[in-house]
């Protein structure tokens, strides 16, 4: 004859099992959430800004450094895209003041802009940086008839001459209602050939330029303005 079992015994042994699961499970879950609480309560502190910068004739600007700062401090730095575009993400909340720089332009600063919580602030499209003329070639030209009139509306081809005799050609300008035009370019010594067409005449001349200054040329056509 086989002994009885305790049967309050084991249903006693069940629930003491189920509630120490319990518990652990509990207590994981609290650490669980104790453990992402800093990680919410951060992501909820934090914003952004984004903005597009540009030329004063329009144009998208490249590679312009944009930099967040905070009570005189550099937070964070990022860079344009081709089409002038910035983003910033994760900035704390606060008031910022964000700086732009670009080797050729003058510096330029948007002041007090405001971070929001979950928020991305837009400084907009139009962040216009100046030429800085101080760090940059600027050669002014003029095209003239023979008889020392100016030429309005002539195509003007610019070519650098590299020292290995190859070419490389930019963008054509054209003369304005004076008959001038005028190129830019990074400072540093170089040979260029401008050349102007108007009708069926050329006219060319090669300017060698050196540091960031201002240089002058001036293109004649062999034809007066009644030839034309």
């Amino acid at each position: 004859m086989q002994p009885k079992r305790k049967v309050g015994s084991q249903r006693s042994s069940v629930r003491i099992r189920h509630c120490a699961l319990c518990i652990v499970r509990c207590t994981f879950v609290f650490l669980l959430t104790a453990y992402c609480l800093p990680f919410t309560a951060q992501a909820q502190s934090t914003g952004g800004a984004k903005g597009k910068v540009r030329n004063n004739r329009d144009e998208a600007i490249a590679d312009v450094s944009v930099t967040a700062r905070k009570d005189s401090k550099d937070i964070s730095t990022v860079t344009t895209n081709k089409k002038g575009e910035f983003a910033f993400n994760n900035l704390e909340t606060g008031v910022y003041n964000f700086v732009f720089d670009k080797v050729g332009y003058a510096s330029a600063i948007r002041y007090n802009i405001e971070v929001r919580p979950n928020k991305k602030v837009d400084l907009g499209d139009r962040l216009i940086l100046v030429v800085d003329k101080g760090t940059l070639v600027l050669i002014q030209g003029s095209v003239f008839f023979k008889d020392g009139t100016s030429v309005t509306g002539a195509k003007v081809e610019v070519e650098k001459l590299n020292a290995d005799g190859t070419t490389r050609s930019f963008p054509a300008v054209y003369t304005n209602i004076s008959g001038e035009f005028t190129y830019r370019q990074p400072e540093g010594t170089a040979k260029y050939r401008f050349t102007a067409k108007y009708k069926d005449r050329t006219a060319s001349k090669v300017i060698e330029v050196s540091s960031a200054a201002i240089y002058r040329i001036a293109l004649n056509f062999d034809i007066s303005r009644s030839d034309k």
